[in-house]
């Protein structure tokens, strides 16, 4: 089992109804009118809730950011790459995909799965044979994105090739590129490639892009995180567009 803390990140696993809950836990001074919806939606769903002392959820949960709410609940399904047809098929208009590569912090991640919903991606692809993130670290600063957005893991390049072959691009973003974002265009089928801090992306996904972009810096630093660079690029997609 694992433990969802916050009003948010509760929530929309209850809207998404990919887990099964064993119990919320409320704390005696938790403000009812703070977290009505999803004392409702609970006991529409004939989920147990139960009051307990706040040093109770402070024992269980990762922070003190929890507002009084922690559930326990099964995990949460994982994606792979034979699930992605049919992410593809409920998708309208041309799909947006991030895909990232060599990304280890789980709130790094979480963060950057708000990114991706924000910013209308379709689903986010992780590249990673092992999967060892912390979900409770990857909920908490994804505000209800790790329930909502699909989230595939792929350990090879072979599905972003079977990917290709329907009709999308693969655009890596690295630092020596000579096209910036800014001079592609993003408003097709594409996939945003990302590599971690550490060592970029990997020479199997670069083989296979469709196109290597840069994000144009000024100033002393020349990279930025991972999330940040998600963030900047997955806007600059999104602009295109909405225009």
């Amino acid at each position: 089992m694992e433990q969802l803390e916050g009003r948010q990140s509760v929530l929309a696993a209850l809207h998404a109804y990919q887990r099964r809950f064993e119990v919320i836990l409320v704390s005696h001074g938790a403000h009812r009118e703070a977290i009505e919806d999803v004392l409702s939606v609970a006991a529409e769903r004939g989920i147990a809730i139960k009051r307990v002392d706040r040093k109770e959820i402070d024992a269980l949960a990762h922070g003190s950011s929890h507002g009084g709410l922690l559930a326990i609940v099964s995990a949460k399904p994982r994606l792979k790459a034979v699930d992605l047809p049919r992410i593809l098929s409920q998708v309208a208009g041309p799909p947006l995909l991030l895909l990232l590569e060599g990304i280890d912090d789980a709130r790094n991640l979480g963060f950057t799965l708000r990114t991706a919903e924000a910013m209308g991606a379709a689903a986010v692809l992780v590249k990673k044979h092992l999967w060892d993130f912390d979900p409770v670290e990857v909920a908490r600063p994804a505000s209800g994105a790790y329930e909502r957005l699909p989230l595939v893991q792929i350990d090879e390049v072979s599905p972003l090739e079977d990917l290709q072959r329907g009709g999308l691009k693969i655009f890596g973003c690295v630092a020596a590129a000579k096209r910036s974002i800014y001079d592609v265009d993003l408003t097709g089928p594409n996939i945003l490639a990302i590599g971690g801090e550490k060592r970029g992306l990997s020479g199997a996904v670069r083989s296979i892009c469709d196109r290597l972009v840069t994000i144009p810096t000024v100033g002393g630093s020349t990279s930025l995180s991972l999330s940040h660079a998600a963030a900047i690029i997955l806007a600059e997609a999104a602009r295109q567009r909405q225009g």
